[in-house]
C-alpha cells in the first residue's frame, strides 16, 4: 500500500510503502511425541508455533532455523514447506504474512524454552490446546491434514 507522509523539514509529501512483515512460523514433529508449542511470554499470550519475523540478509529458511533454535534450543532439518498464510488479521500486532516449514529435530530431549517463550512442551497432534495465538489453529489443521496424506506439501529449496 502506497501511502505519503509530510517531510517536518520541507512540508513536502514524502511517497512511503507498508508492506506485509515477512515471518516464519516451524511445525517441529517427532512422531513418538508429536508438535513442539510454545507458551508465549508477551502479548498475544497463548500457544504457538515457534517463529518470527525474517531479519535483513535472511533467507526464510534460515529464518526458521534461527527462530526454532532461539525459542525451542532445538536444532531443526527443514523437511518440508507447508504453505504461506497472509491473511492481514492473522496477527493482531501488524499485518504479516508466514513461510511455514514442518522441520524435525535429532534430539527432541534437548527442548527447552528461550527468547520469547515462557514455556515449550511438546504436544499431540490430536490434542492441541485450545488457546492458540495467531492462526496457528489453521495451519495446524492443515498439518494434520498433511499428516494424513489429506494435503500436499513443497519442497525446500533453499538452505538454512
Amino acid at each position: 500500500m502506497r501511502e505519503g507522509l509530510i517531510c517536518p523539514r520541507c512540508g513536502a509529501i514524502v511517497e512511503t510503502w507498508r508492506n506485509p512483515a515477512p515471518t516464519v512460523d516451524i511445525i517441529i514433529h517427532a512422531p513418538e511425541r508429536g508438535v513442539v508449542l510454545i507458551e508465549r511470554s508477551g502479548p498475544p499470550f497463548g500457544f504457538a508455533l515457534p517463529g518470527g519475523f525474517v531479519d535483513t540478509g535472511e533467507s526464510v529458511e534460515e529464518a526458521a532455523a534461527r527462530e526454532a533454535f532461539e525459542e525451542t534450543g532445538l536444532h531443526v532439518t527443514l523437511e518440508a514447506l507447508l504453505g504461506v498464510y497472509s491473511d492481514p488479521a492473522r496477527d493482531p500486532r501488524r499485518h504479516t504474512l508466514s513461510v511455514v516449514y514442518i522441520a524435525s529435530t535429532r534430539e527432541p530431549e534437548k527442548l527447552a524454552a528461550g527468547d520469547d517463550a515462557a514455556a515449550a512442551a511438546w504436544h499431540r497432534p490430536e490434542a492441541l490446546p485450545e488457546n492458540l495465538a495467531f492462526d496457528h489453529a489453521r495451519i495446524l489443521d492443515h498439518f494434520r491434514a498433511w499428516l494424513r496424506g489429506e494435503r500436499a506439501a513443497a519442497a525446500v529449496t533453499g538452505r538454512a
